[in-house]
């Protein structure tokens, strides 16, 4: 079992496995139980209930359920981040050159598609996510723009590598911009139907690709 990574809102990190087990079973806990009763009616005791730890094993780690959401965000960001270098590394071995390099049509494009694709697979399979996902939604309704600029920061980093780009600060604000479009756009893809609206997720693909094609073609 992969260490849950250890989240800045963590009142004392994981040492052992036994320990990083039971973190990893109160945050699933925690995720399943957002889906079912939402942010505001989530309880710590609820959530050491469906973990079945001692609630004392909760309040080792968090003070709070804020703590805790924001500890599943940063394990969303986690676990995206992995699912799209998966995405990125099939089709770096799926071009018959190998080198991914700047330049490609093709490959900044793939590159968005995997960025989109996989936030969509996790706002639609993912425990809690609509509700959590990387942190923009805690509480419910109040956004924030911190959770995005981490996304775009850990998407700069990746991307740059697979596009033969410099991750300077004009790439930065690029993908900010895009991470900030499309958050947007697939909040209201989800507010029209529960499984993403297809027809707004194409217009948000394609205004993805026109404004990404102006910088990165």
């Amino acid at each position: 079992m992969k260490p849950v990574p250890h989240a800045t809102s963590l009142r004392r990190a994981p040492v052992q496995r036994r320990s990083a087990e039971r973190l990893t079973r109160i945050l699933d806990a925690c995720a399943d139980l957002l889906d079912e009763v939402g942010y505001d009616a989530l309880s710590t005791r609820a959530v050491a209930l469906r973990a079945e730890v001692p609630i004392g094993s909760v309040y080792r780690f968090f003070g709070n359920k804020r703590q805790m959401c924001d500890a599943l965000a940063q394990r969303n960001l986690e676990r995206y981040t992995e699912r799209v270098r998966e995405r990125l590394n099939r089709a770096r071995g799926a071009d018959p050159s190998g080198s991914g390099a700047a330049g490609s049509g093709r490959d900044w494009r793939a590159a968005m598609d995997a960025v989109l694709d996989e936030y969509l697979s996790m706002k639609r399979t993912a425990p809690g996510f609509s509700l959590v996902d990387f942190g923009n939604q805690i509480p419910v309704g109040a956004r924030q723009s911190g959770p995005n600029t981490r996304v775009a920061d850990r998407l700069t980093g990746l991307l740059s590598g697979y596009l033969g780009r410099t991750p300077d600060e004009d790439l930065a604000r690029v993908f900010l911009v895009a991470v900030e479009s499309a958050d947007t756009l697939v909040q209201l893809a989800f507010r029209v139907d529960p499984q993403g609206d297809e027809a707004i997720i194409r217009e948000t693909r394609e205004l993805l690709r026109a404004y990404l094609g102006r910088v990165l073609d």
